[in-house]
């Protein structure tokens, strides 16, 4: 069980994110008069307006949130042993 909830944080650290961030920039990509414009097309102001909380929170507090809490238990399992 412990090794199946650390693989799958892996994963989904490593897979997950990735994708939906390049599904993200995708989406959002168009050529506006011309030049190719990343991440600056969007449907309306509304999407535009979610697209950047959103983006940051899948970019640093999920992953930052899954790191954590696999060390944490690598420590635990490593002080356990260590005794």
């Amino acid at each position: 069980m412990k090794t199946t909830v650390t693989v799958g944080a892996i994963l989904f650290i490593w897979i997950s994110i990735p994708t939906f961030m390049t599904t993200l920039a995708i989406i959002s990509t168009d050529i506006v008069k011309g030049t190719c414009a990343p991440w600056g097309a969007h449907i309306n102001r509304a999407v535009e307006r979610m697209v950047i909380p959103l983006t940051m929170t899948v970019s640093y507090p999920v992953p930052l949130a899954l790191m954590v809490v696999c060390y944490s238990r690598i420590v635990y399992a490593l002080r356990n042993k260590v005794r």
